[in-house]
């Protein structure tokens, strides 16, 4: 009669077994608490730590109590003291011996930075995505010169790939970060037991590398007492970064909605846009707007675990809860996700920009620049000058191309009078004048390195594409293994039943 029932039970595992190879599972707390069970079932067995005649009953009752959750309104528990149970039910008493050396600290510390990797993983696939579409968008506009804006006013002229390689720096640099905090989640508490360890010589590098951690959580009193509530914290702060940088974006192409005739928009339709219930002429940027609020709520997110860690003591539960840190993560994906459709949305018009440009005077720094740079001039009697000219022109309305060359002559002289040893008459001709009030030219002169000038602008694109491309190879390797592992795991725990 019992060996009936193993033969059944071996048949249950085994068709289970095979079952979860097919099946790609849902990585929440339930399935980790399996692989925990898994793994100590074939390393303890394999060393001396569980009589493996007891192997065949243990193994069927983990495969029954995992295939039973997948099924539709399964029990899926998500602490230890509840999966407990339903292994007892389904193997007896004797399952209890696995948890030898192990507590809900160590098993809950190690499946939160589980799910916390894979949630990583998936902003990081996002991230990279948007970040791309980024990357592109300025490839294509690298020759678009349009205004840029410092206290909300506009500034100079850049190229528009220009402005956007330095938003794709940003999120280089929240790529960085990311690619830290999960170096600093990749390590298994499994093995520390409470704090202090175990009396019993648990392999803790095996149970790593079996649930796809890099390396161990080496303290014992840091892996749940420490560092488990430091890590939704950590992963809060790279939440905020992608927040704010989509959340500035967002702002800066909402100014140009004030105006009469912007000149970038979101093309209407598709979800991007809608009209007021009472206004025909107006088509609000619905996207823009709930990407936004998409951005806030990432970062309201991302206080919480610092405001649930603060002035607790070491251990407490309170900022680790995994849906609540889980939806951070996600709040941020759909934050990544709405301005990656931004992005393809935007109508940008090159003439309007430029039309903008020479409707206002951002070029009038380079008059202080020009007459610095080529006629040795101190730049701040320059800019003197310059401000002068400005004034002018816009009291008498006009505009910095139609500028008359003769006033610009008569103001300089008045500019320099109180300046000893300077000559009294403007040195640059007009025909340098004019160009120097070009914003096109203003651009395209420029020698900066990192500067808006084609040649710079080619060149970090290149350097962007690299830096997406390395990416986007870190975030597969980090998959692949932790893929290779639990499939390692899966053979093994199979080849374990199978034995005789």
């Amino acid at each position: 009669m019992r060996s009936t029932q193993l033969t059944l039970a071996l048949l249950i595992s085994l068709s289970a077994t095979s079952a979860f190879a097919q099946k790609a599972p849902v990585r929440d707390e339930f399935y980790w608490l399996g692989q925990m069970n898994k793994a100590t079932t074939v390393i303890n067995s394999q060393e001396g730590l569980l009589d493996k005649a007891m192997v065949p009953k243990i193994a069927a009752g983990i495969v029954k109590v995992l295939e039973d959750g997948e099924q539709p309104g399964g029990r899926r528990p998500a602490t230890v003291i509840s999966f407990e149970p339903l292994l007892i039910r389904a193997a007896g008493q004797d399952v209890t011996l696995l948890h030898a050396g192990r507590s809900s600290q160590d098993m809950h510390a190690t499946f939160r930075a589980a799910i916390l990797k894979d949630d990583l993983l998936a902003l990081a696939d996002q991230l990279n995505k948007t970040s791309e579409t980024l990357v592109k968008l300025a490839e294509q506009h690298a020759k678009t010169i349009v205004p840029n804006y410092t206290n909300g006013v506009a500034a100079q002229p850049n190229s528009y790939g220009h402005y956007l390689l330095g938003h794709a720096a940003g999120f280089e640099r929240d790529a960085q970060r990311l690619r830290e905090t999960y170096a600093r989640i990749d390590r298994s508490a499994m093995g520390t037991t409470v704090l202090n360890g175990t009396s019993w010589p648990l392999n803790r590098q095996r149970m790593s590398k079996y649930l796809g951690f890099a390396a161990v959580a080496d303290n014992a009193y840091d892996a749940g007492q420490i560092s488990s509530t430091e890590h939704p914290v950590e992963v809060g702060a790279v939440v905020t970064g992608i927040a704010l940088h989509v959340g500035h974006f967002i702002e800066d192409v909402m100014t140009q909605y004030a105006q009469p005739r912007p000149w970038i928009l979101l093309q209407e339709g598709g979800g991007n846009t809608y009209v007021s219930s009472a206004m025909p002429q107006k088509r609000n940027p619905g996207l823009m707007n709930d990407t936004r609020r998409d951005a806030s709520t990432a970062i309201t997110l991302a206080m919480g675990p610092v405001m649930r860690a603060h002035n607790i003591t070491p251990g407490m539960g309170d900022a680790k809860d995994v849906k609540t840190n889980t939806e951070m993560v996600r709040s941020s994906v759909r934050a990544l996700q709405g301005l990656d459709k931004i992005l393809n949305g935007l109508v940008i018009s090159p003439e309007r920009a430029l039309e903008e440009l020479n409707s206002d005077w951002t070029a009038s720094q380079e008059l202080a620049d020009v007459l610095m740079r080529q006629h040795k001039l101190p730049f701040r009697l320059g800019h003197h000058f310059a401000s002068d000219v400005v004034d002018f022109a816009k009291l008498k309305n006009i505009k910095p191309l139609d500028f008359p060359y003769a006033e610009a002559r008569r103001i300089y002289k008045d500019a320099v009078k109180d300046y000893p040893g300077v000559a009294a008459e403007l040195p640059m001709t007009e025909a340098e004048f004019k160009e120097t009030l070009n914003p096109v030219a203003i651009v395209q002169n420029r020698k900066t390195a990192g500067g808006p000038q084609f040649s710079e602008v080619t060149r970090m694109v290149n350097v962007a594409k690299q830096q997406i491309k390395t990416q986007g190879q870190w975030i597969q390797a980090k998959k692949n293994a932790i893929d290779s592992a639990l499939k390692q795991l899966d053979s093994d725990f199979s080849a374990l039943i199978k034995s005789p």
